[in-house]
C-alpha cells in the first residue's frame, strides 16, 4: 500500500496580464504531463501525481466585490 504524503506548503501566484491564476502543491516545478478540464483549469501532474493546478481566465471566476 502506497504512503499518503501531506502536502505542508501551497503557493499561490496571479498573472494580471494573462488573467492566470497558479496554485503548487509543494515547491512549485516542471509538470512532465497535464490534463485541461472543460472549464479551462489545467491539471499539472509530474509521475502521475498532481502538483498544482493554472487557472485560465482567473478573474471571470472570482466573485464581484
Amino acid at each position: 500500500m502506497e504512503e499518503t504524503k501531506v502536502i505542508r506548503k501551497i503557493t499561490t501566484d496571479y498573472d494580471a496580464e494573462g488573467d492566470v491564476f497558479y496554485i503548487s502543491f509543494g515547491e512549485p516545478q516542471e509538470a512532465d504531463d497535464s490534463d485541461i478540464t472543460e472549464e479551462g483549469v489545467i491539471i499539472r501532474l509530474k509521475e502521475g501525481k498532481i502538483i498544482g493546478l493554472t487557472i485560465l481566465n482567473a478573474s471571470k471566476r472570482m466573485p464581484a466585490k
